[in-house]
């Protein structure tokens, strides 16, 4: 009886909350932490959304039970969303329903096409229930370079040669978490050839389509001819309208996959609160310069925390989209780990990031920054790196004996 649950020996444990629980520690003793840890949009939704929101929970009746794979007119504003943005026809009956943020809808299509040992392509780094939404389901993940470039299709290559059983599902995301690295239709279409040559499903989470910088807005991989033959892609509110705590996402594509995961949901959910998917509605189908605003905020802090940071001496990549940025250890840190120099700088610097090892072990040496503190916030930060640069002894990568009792 005091055995671990099967399913619970097969995840690691949670090397965010080492550094959470330092943070939360930190913070009950009166320090100013400086957050940069959790992606976690800290501007309210625009105010038509949440007055649409608080108009419609006066109506009686939208207090009963809603529809788990979404009200017809959110899915319907779905279809909308992806014809204005891509070009792309969606069948809101067949090809779209809503979920409880992308990542629920992630987790629940894993229960519902995976059997025990079969084998998933995920990237690496990558978010975290790309990889534990198949292995809590029952499967196994292997892992792949996630730089959309030469060496990710021979990675695919080698990935079917040498795994048993084949592949079942494909994992992609661009713009990526963490990395903020981005993919063109090129890059999708020669993924797509690949994955209907050898029958692989392909799992496409665009949540941040909407957070870009520099050049093209991303592209959707269902853009692509055929591609809702296969592939089946996730996307969401939280980020785009600033509409974390709403957990409202969806997905949208092929009708097999889609289907498999109404069932699932069918089961499991009676879907988000209507007032939220009515709200949802009116921010998909509702003016969309809300949209250009936040995508804007995001750059200017972008481009303060690369050029604060780079004057206090550590040179980081600037992301061409996303909320982060993926910053390699200052060269004088890089032995010491990217989980031992987190708590390092949040003890000596009051300054909260991801250790690039929560990520995958290919995140080793990065840490990531979310851009969910203002301007001020990040030049405050960066006078903090800059003395802990100049100061803290990279030898030592134990944290403080105050704060490391509770890690």
């Amino acid at each position: 009886m005091n055995e671990e649950f099967y399913k619970v020996k097969r995840l690691p444990p949670y090397v965010f909350a080492e550094v959470n629980d330092m943070k939360a520690r930190a913070r009950a003793d009166g320090a100013d932490i400086i957050d940069f840890g959790m992606g976690n949009p800290d501007m309210p939704p625009p105010a038509h959304i949440i007055d649409k929101l608080i108009e419609t929970t006066r109506n009686p009746r939208v207090h009963r039970y809603s529809n788990s794979r979404g009200i017809p007119g959110l899915r319907k504003a779905l279809a909308g969303y992806y014809d204005r943005r891509f070009g792309v026809e969606i069948d809101p009956e067949r090809e779209a329903i809503v979920t409880l943020g992308s990542k629920e809808g992630l987790a629940n299509l894993a229960q519902a096409i995976t059997s025990p040992g079969d084998v998933l392509l995920v990237p690496n780094p990558s978010y975290p229930i790309h990889q534990f939404g198949f292995i809590i389901a029952g499967g196994s993940a292997r892992h792949i370079p996630v730089a959309p470039d030469g060496e990710f299709i021979a990675a695919l290559e080698r990935a079917v040669i040498h795994s048993v059983p084949k592949p079942i599902a494909l994992v992609v995301n661009y713009p990526s978490n963490p990395t903020a690295l981005t993919a063109d239709l090129d890059f999708f279409s020669e993924v797509l050839e690949f994955c209907r040559r050898h029958e692989i499903y392909v799992l496409s989470d665009l949540a941040y389509a909407e957070i870009y910088f520099d050049g093209d807005p991303p592209p959707s991989i269902l853009q692509i001819p055929g591609a809702k033959d296969i592939a089946v892609e996730f996307t969401s509110c939280s980020k785009t309208y600033s509409m974390p705590g709403w957990r409202i996402g969806f997905a949208a594509g092929n009708p097999r996959l889609i289907a498999a995961l109404a069932r699932v949901k069918s089961y499991l959910d009676y879907g988000a609160f209507t007032p939220v998917q009515v709200a949802a509605t009116a921010a998909l189908n509702g003016p969309q310069d809300c949209v250009e605003e936040v995508r804007q905020i995001y750059k200017e802090r972008r481009d303060v925390l690369i050029d604060s940071l780079g004057r206090a001496g550590w040179d980081i990549p600037s992301p061409p989209a996303t909320m982060f940025a993926w910053a390699p250890l200052p060269p004088a840190f890089a032995s010491m780990g990217s989980l031992a120099f987190s708590k390092k700088l949040l003890e000596e610097a009051e300054v909260a990031v991801s250790p690039g090892i929560g990520f995958g072990e290919h995140g080793e040496g990065y840490v990531r920054i979310a851009l969910c503190e203002n301007t001020h916030r990040i030049r405050q930060a960066a006078r903090n790196i800059r003395r802990f640069l100049s100061q803290a002894d990279p030898s030592d990568s134990a944290a403080g004996s105050h704060l490391k009792a509770v890690s």
